[in-house]
């Protein structure tokens, strides 16, 4: 196995790019190897490591179809619906509480 180049913080050279750099570009790294790695120092921690894909070799983002995009409203949906009153609270009901906020503060109060 061959270990990965590595950059410095705004040092990596052109060509190469982040995942969020590549589908900002309207791009995606489509199967392709990491090329190298990207770390950002820290004070107290282990440096932050970005992994890098060569432009070059990016696929365009796939589209998004009718049949996608319903799945996806419907998942959407499925997670605004209360699990204990049954209704739609216009939000994503929070994992940590698993209700909403409403049932969470009656329960409690209880």
């Amino acid at each position: 196995m061959a270990t990965l180049p590595v950059y410095r913080w705004h040092l990596a050279p052109e060509g190469l790019a982040t995942r969020r750099q590549l589908r900002a570009l309207g791009l995606r790294p489509g199967g392709q190897d990491v090329a190298a790695q990207l770390e950002r120092p820290r004070r107290r921690r282990g440096p932050l490591v970005a992994y890098l894909y060569r432009i070059d070799r990016a696929k365009p983002v796939r589209p998004m179809t009718p049949a996608r995009a319903a799945a996806l409203e419907v998942a959407m949906r499925a997670r605004r619906i209360c699990p204990n009153c049954r209704t739609d609270v216009g939000y994503c009901v929070p994992r940590s509480l698993g209700m909403c906020v409403p049932c969470s503060d009656i329960e409690s109060a209880a």
